[in-house]
């Protein structure tokens, strides 16, 4: 017994041992990696240019129909 004798401080210290059991087997790799990150930026700018280009042919094609 750290802490000491009575009820509450026994679950606080059995609390406390839990935690940092917990604390001490979470993955610290988890999430994207950077690579991944920069990847989908990219993809994600190329589709915003390549959208952009089609926005702009389809907007000119459509003013040079003439409608009677």
């Amino acid at each position: 017994m750290l802490l000491g004798d009575t009820p509450e401080t026994t679950l606080l210290e059995a609390l406390l041992l839990q935690l940092r059991a917990r604390l001490a087997s979470v993955d610290r790799e988890g999430g994207y990696s950077t690579e991944t990150v920069i990847v989908t930026a990219l993809l994600v700018v190329a589709a915003i240019t390549a959208l952009g280009y089609i926005t702009t042919k389809i907007i000119s094609k459509a003013k040079g129909l003439s409608v009677q």
